[in-house]
């Protein structure tokens, strides 16, 4: 659709184009041909006078002007034609007047006028010169029949495109629609898969937390299932926003806010009880970002952690946030696992580096990851402070 819509613009482009340059090149041509083709009985005595030349002229510019006002160049075209058996300037206000007529009335009344004229030319002169009757078809092919046809193919073309303008106009939207509503459907699809088993399981696991949380004895095996409980309530919460988005595909106005680098001590605070020894340290002075800048440091922490949750396990991670000119630059660097890996890796799509690159970039920064200089990994996020108002 966009290529079909680009493609109208540039042919929209070219035909306002064409419709610039027309009106000048037939001016230009019903000037020259009012000089060079002069009355063949006149043309020794009057071919180079300058009242010719300014007629020439005149006739011109009613011909540039003959989409704006026919009378004149009308009026011009019988002057021509009397008495110097000048056609073409009558062949252009034929055109004009059949496709350019506020009223169709208006054409059958000029083809019989014009036709009359020209073949009554030798009746109208003062001296009668007879041999042009036997021209008479000639002159009327040329100044009435010709440009009448011409003038009713261009009517005819014209209504078809509009037609087909307004039919391929009425396709596109009526795609549109079918668009939206396929993707309605397959967000509302998503969201009742999403609800059926991801928030299923959620909503189990915490039971199963607050169940064990009641029922055992040990404070510490408690305070991990309380703190367990309060990760998959959090979960369920952030699931239900996201599932009255992709239901009524809306924004999140109006939901909880997303989360900001002010909160990024309760994100180390749920890696630090799940195994890691996180420490946070901050370089720099620091500053307030804009909103878009720390929800993508925030992200950008919390990919880093899953990761080493994911694939490591229990390991030392340093948390930086380094305040520079210009830029916020994250660095999450993890040291090799202390202990045993996790036997069963949690299950991922392998996007969130993507995604995550993706959200930078439209910040105007950029992500590098790579092994860490201790045998671990490091990432290392550089976000752009200067695009203020820019929302990933």
């Amino acid at each position: 659709m966009q290529s079909t819509s680009l493609e109208r613009r540039v042919l929209g482009e070219m035909a306002r184009g064409v419709d610039r340059v027309v009106p000048w090149a037939v001016g230009l041509a019903v000037a020259v041909l009012s000089i060079i083709m002069p009355d063949p009985a006149q043309a020794a005595e009057t071919g180079a006078e300058p009242g010719r030349v300014l007629f020439a002229v005149a006739c011109g510019v009613a011909a540039w002007a003959g989409r704006r006002g026919r009378w004149p160049l009308i009026a011009l075209g019988a002057a021509a034609w009397l008495p110097f058996a000048q056609w073409h300037v009558l062949t252009v206000a034929t055109y004009y007047v059949v496709t350019a007529a506020p009223s169709r009335r208006l054409v059958p009344a000029y083809i019989a006028a014009a036709a009359l004229l020209v073949s009554a030319r030798p009746v109208l002169l003062p001296h009668g010169d007879r041999g042009l009757l036997e021209e008479a078809g000639v002159n009327l092919l040329w100044a009435i029949v010709l440009p009448l046809v011409a003038g009713l193919w261009v009517n005819a073309r014209r209504q078809v495109l509009t037609v087909l303008r307004e039919r391929t106009e009425w396709l596109e939207r009526e795609q549109a629609v079918r668009a939206e509503q396929a993707r309605a459907q397959e967000r509302t699809r998503i969201a009742r898969e999403m609800h059926d088993v991801v928030a299923h399981r959620v909503s189990l696991m915490v039971l199963h937390a607050g169940a064990l949380e009641v029922s055992v004895q040990d404070e510490r095996t408690a305070a991990e299932m309380a703190n367990i409980r309060a990760t998959g309530r959090e979960a369920l919460a952030n699931l239900r926003e996201v599932l009255g988005v992709l239901r009524t595909s809306k924004s999140l106005d109006g939901h909880a806010p997303p989360p900001m680098l002010t909160d990024l001590d309760r994100l180390l605070g749920q890696s630090r009880s799940a195994g890691l020894r996180v420490r946070r340290r901050d370089e720099g002075e620091p500053r307030p970002v804009p909103e878009a800048v720390q929800r993508a440091a925030y992200r950008v922490v919390q990919e880093a952690l899953t990761n080493v949750h994911k694939h490591v396990g229990a390991c030392d991670v340093d948390v930086v946030l380094r305040y520079l000119p210009g830029e916020l630059e994250v660095i999450v660097d993890n040291g090799p696992p202390v202990g045993p890996r996790p036997a069963q890796p949690l299950p991922g799509g392998g996007l969130g580096l993507l995604g995550l690159r993706e959200r930078v970039a439209l910040l105007g920064g950029r992500i590098r990851t790579g092994p860490g200089p201790e045998g671990g990994f490091t990432l290392v996020a550089r976000l752009s402070t200067e695009r203020i108002g820019e929302s990933p």
